[in-house]
This record gives structure tokens, sequence and C-alpha cells, in this order.
């Protein structure tokens, strides 16, 4: 049989090789960015900085938007010899004693000591995760420091360093080399009695290894930025001023801030920078019974101590079940854990339950942020503050501040 000149036949003629199919299948246009950008996560670095090191390896190009950096810290190979191996304050996130995460523009997104960075943040700011899961320590990677008199001194956790804010919102472009995110850490030394890891070191200190990851959107099919391209939440450690004596009538100063305000973290360490500790539900040694928060002179909030600790069970979990986790053998009360535990000598102020009265973490519409300027002076009042041991106490501020890059994105645009 013949065929017309230049004619295909069956034999020759075919749609496989010649045609691919795209890797996945395209969305129409129109709609929101997420529609057009599912999740990626690719590698960025492993590294071996151990203790008294620096941590600052170059990031590489993610082919889309970078929602955050996503680490894991793993300790392995210590020996314990002879001793009764202790960690210190904070551990294990305290390896990291101080930490910097800026933008290709070098504007601080993220800085402040490991503790307030690595722990304090992901389990507030419902960035990192929800329920049971904004608590770094309920990971399944998460392994405590191994101590005791056949403790190794081993241990292992994960962090996140985020920039999404709201689902969409605050991504940092990934795909061009050569406007990257910058991430240095100072780590701690390994034994010292106070601002070491280990109270008591093992024989032979662990290795520390490090892996960064990036979480992202991969670069859309269809023309469409991130929604308010260039807004980003500023998570940034600031001591307040005075000191607060114990049991002294003070009014503390937080610094000057300048965007809208989505958490507030406040922390009370005493003279040797250990958070005051809380032995039950009912005694918050430093707090004052019924803090002020003022906004300009006003008060704001005028409350117990005690409903703080409420309203933040209610907004995030944090806390909840406290009243049957303590032991209390006098009132009979029953003892367990805390799913997910408030930290000694923290509180959280949330301005994120826009939806309802639960904090939902990237679901937010942003409508009651706190709007702040560089004059707007925010303080916290107690009259009297509590007994304080080894006086005088630091508060500390943690706050997340969102700046725009023009208007505030309000509402959910990712939808």
């Amino acid at each position: 049989m013949t065929t017309p000149s230049g004619a295909a036949t069956s034999a020759t003629s075919g749609t496989v090789a010649g045609r691919p199919q795209p890797q996945t299948t395209g969305e129409p246009s129109g709609g929101p960015f997420v529609r057009h950008a599912p999740d990626g996560r690719r590698a960025m670095y492993t590294a071996s900085t151990g203790f008294s090191g620096f941590m600052a390896n170059p990031m590489v190009s993610s082919p889309g938007w970078n929602k955050g950096y996503r680490i894991l810290v793993a300790a392995t190979g210590g020996v314990n010899g002879t001793n009764t191996v202790a960690n210190s304050v904070d551990a294990p996130y305290s390896f990291f004693q101080l930490v910097q995460m800026k933008d290709a523009f070098g504007t601080q997104l993220l800085t402040g000591p490991g503790y307030e960075i690595a722990y304090l943040v992901p389990l507030y700011s419902g960035q990192f995760g929800t329920d049971l899961m904004r608590a770094p320590q309920n990971s399944p990677q998460f392994l405590p420091v191994s101590t005791g008199s056949s403790g190794t001194g081993n241990w292992q956790f994960s962090t996140y360093l985020p920039f999404e804010f709201a689902k969409g919102v605050g991504v940092i472009s990934g795909a061009n080399a050569a406007l990257l995110p910058v991430l240095q850490v100072n780590t701690v030394s390994g034994a010292g009695s106070t601002y070491g890891f280990y109270s008591t070191a093992p024989g032979t200190l662990p290795g520390v290894a490090e892996t960064v990851d990036s979480d992202f959107y991969w670069l859309p099919n269809t023309p469409i930025d991130p929604p308010s391209i260039g807004s980003t939440q500023q998570w940034i450690y600031q001591p307040s001023n005075p000191t607060i004596s114990s049991s002294g009538s003070t009014v503390v100063q937080l610094p000057r801030l300048g965007g809208y305000l989505s958490m507030i973290i406040l922390e009370l360490r005493d003279a040797n920078g250990v958070r005051l500790t809380e032995t039950n539900s009912t005694t918050n040694y430093g707090w004052p019974a019924r803090p002020k928060i003022l906004v300009d002179g006003v008060p704001l909030i005028d409350s117990l101590f005690t409903t703080l600790q409420e309203d933040l069970a209610i907004s995030t979990g944090i806390g909840a079940y406290a009243a049957n986790a303590f032991v209390n053998a006098s009132a009979a009360t029953n003892t367990g854990t805390i799913p997910v535990p408030r930290p000694n000598g923290t509180i959280a102020i949330s301005r994120k339950t826009s939806l309802a009265q639960r904090d939902f973490g990237l679901l937010d519409t942003g409508e009651i942020y706190m709007s702040t300027n560089p004059g707007t002076q925010l303080e916290i009042a107690g009259y009297p503050w509590g007994a304080i041991t080894t006086g005088p106490a630091t508060l500390n501020a943690i706050v997340g501040q969102v700046v725009p890059s023009g208007a505030l994105v309000q509402g959910l645009p990712e939808v």
C-alpha cells in the first residue's frame, strides 16, 4: 500500500514521544495566588557547627516564594564519662545563642536569643503549627537532653523561622539567586552554669549537625504575585525598661514599635537571666496579680493575670488543663500533663482572633491587629509586681509586628 508523498502513516506518527504531558495540570487563569502556587520544599544546606560556633552558610535559590525555614538540630555522639549530666536554662533551644534572620535588603525579620526565636515565636505565633503542634517539643522529631548519671548529653529539636504570617502573605522571593535571605546563628558554649548549654557536661560533648530546608510556594503557572508582596512580619527581641524590683509598683515601657501588632509575647527573667518559676496555676512569681496594659497612657487591658492565662488558653490552647496538671495533694487536685504548656515566666496577648475566639494560625483576616506608629508607647504596669527572689527582673518583649508594603491587606485574599 502506498501513501501520498509527505503523508504520515500509523507507523510514523506519534503522540507520546513528541508531545510530553505537562508535569501538573494547569489551572485556569484567575483566582487567588495559592491556587496557582503549590507547596514545595527544598534543601538549603547541612552544617556541623557544634558548640561555640557560627552558622552562616549561604542560602540557595528555590523556584518560588519562600514561606520560612525549617531547621533540624541533632546532637549525637556524647559520652557520659563519670558525670551526672544536667542541662542549663532553656536547653535545648538555648543552643542558638543569637539568631539573626534578614531579608536580602538587610531588614531584620527575626532577631534574638535562641529560646525566644526558636521556641517562643513558633509556640505563640501560630506560624509553625496549631493545636498540639504549636509547641516545638510536641514534634515527633524532638528528643530531650539525655541527662542523669548515665546521660550522654545527646538531644534533638526542630524549629521554624517563619516569613508567612497569613496564607500567602509575607513570603519572600526565592527564585533570584542574587536576592536571598541571610541566616546567621551564633551557638552557645558547651559548659557553663547559666549561659552554657550544660550545667554539668558529659565527659565527651556530642557533635551537633544542623539541617536547613526552605518551605516555599512554586512559581505560579499564570502571571500572578502573592498578595501584599513586600509586606513582612518582624519578630525582634527587646528588653523593656526599667527593671522590676520585688513587689515594687512599676510602670515598664516596651520598646517603640511602628507597625500592626499581631501577637505580644512578654517574658520575665530574674537578675541571673533565668525565667521566673511558676509552681502552680495560681502562684505566678514576679507577675502582678492584676497587670495593666496601657497604650499612650490609656489602659487597654486591666485584668487579673489568671484571666490573661484563661484568654491565652481559649485562643491558642496554650496552658489549658493546667488546674488538673499541677501537683496539689492538699486540695486533691488531679495530676497529669499539660498538652501545650505555657512556659514559665511568659504570657502572650493575641490579636489574631478576627474570625473567632480562636487563633487559627495562618487563617486570619488581620482586622484586629493593633495599629501603632513610631510614637506609640506601650506600657505594662504592676501595682505591685510579684515576689522576685533574685531581683531585679527584666521584662522582655518579643512582638509580632507586621510592616505592610502599602496598605495592610485585610480580609481573606487567599480565597
